[in-house]
């Protein structure tokens, strides 16, 4: 009876020691695994002091124009992000290319911004959805001028809606406008930049376009095309002295994204265009990939932490919602000019 109560007490004590031994290999892999998040944690909180709010500190001025060059082209630059990343290249007096489809949008942008700033412009009027036949024109109409920077920002999304009820017409409109109109642009100015071996490019992606986005498809797989572009560019010549930026801004108070009548809201997280152009130009030379807005950056972290099918879900939730905001303003459009004839 003894022998069987003491081999008991054996087996007992073995196990308890197993797992002992367990428990401080869990231990040591549970704090292997907080210390690597914490590190991680504390590189991310870093980078984000480091671009968005390090550059922006009183004192910190930069002269663009050393940097990169005298003169900026900006695409799509009469309304919006592009009309506010002019205005805040041209405050660090880099002279501007506006190139845009309106006439008279363009002479307005561009003599406001030789009062206010005390710079040279040059406008070009083009319509990108017309595809390659403009650009031949284009580079003649810079020929002769340092061009440092490039901001590919011209866009164009329609409201969100299901693929097929989308015209072919318009389809490749999106698609010359959102992916041609940066391709080609690149393809022009960066040989003078190679050249000098400085200058900059910046391609605006969008931020919502880390996971797939239902009715709204074909605009961000432009914008996913763009990040995926300027991210393989950057690779290819970052020995050549040339900075190529994929800016992914989130939602941005402008006349593309409002979907409803009224003024454009703005707030912490959708700010105006210009407060988000004059955070995203500092970070001009600093980062390769940015939402270019320390608030979007925080969004497109916790974006990124959904699972996608959890995304899509509520992404078409949203979508749906702003496709009924947008026919209903139609509406209401389309009941004035009733009214008014």
């Amino acid at each position: 009876m003894a022998v069987a109560v003491d081999s008991v007490r054996f087996l007992l004590h073995e196990v308890s020691r197993s797992f002992q031994i367990y428990n401080e290999v869990l231990t040591i892999a549970g704090a292997y695994f907080v210390l690597q998040k914490a590190l991680k944690t504390l590189l991310q909180v870093e980078e984000v002091v480091r671009i968005h709010f390090w550059p922006r500190l009183p004192g910190r001025n930069r002269d663009l124009v050393g940097e990169f060059g005298k003169w900026a082209v900006v695409t799509g630059s009469t309304d919006g992000i592009g009309k506010a990343y002019a205005q805040a290249l041209a405050s660090h007096g880099v002279n501007i290319i506006l190139i845009s489809r309106s006439a008279d949008k363009l002479k307005k942008v561009a003599k406001d911004l030789e009062t206010n700033f005390n710079i040279k412009t040059k406008t070009i009027q083009a319509d990108f959805s017309q595809g390659g036949e403009i650009y031949d024109d284009i580079e003649r109409q810079m020929q002769g001028l340092q061009i440092g920077i490039l901001v590919n920002n011209v866009g164009a999304m329609d409201i969100p809606q299901y693929f097929l009820n989308m015209k072919s017409e318009r389809l490749w409109q999106l698609i010359n406008i959102n992916i041609g109109a940066a391709t080609l642009m690149t393809k022009i100015l960066m040989p003078q930049m190679v050249e000098r071996k400085r200058g900059a490019v910046v391609n605006i992606s969008a931020a919502a376009s880390i996971h797939p986005n239902p009715q709204l498809a074909v605009y961000h797989a432009c914008k996913t095309y763009l990040d995926y572009f300027t991210r393989a560019l950057q690779y290819e010549y970052k020995t050549k002295g040339i900075f190529i930026q994929s800016l992914m801004p989130s939602y941005v108070a402008t006349k593309m994204t409002d979907f409803k009548d009224g003024p454009h809201q703005s707030s912490l997280m959708i700010p105006s265009a210009y407060l988000y152009a004059k955070h995203a130009v500092s970070t001009l030379g600093r980062s390769t990939q940015t939402t270019g807005y320390w608030p979007h950056t925080f969004l497109m972290w916790f974006s990124s932490q959904l699972p996608e099918s959890m995304w899509m879900w509520s992404v078409s939730i949203i979508n749906s919602a702003l496709r009924r905001q947008a026919m209903a303003k139609r509406r209401r459009r389309a009941s004035k000019g009733l009214a008014l004839s």
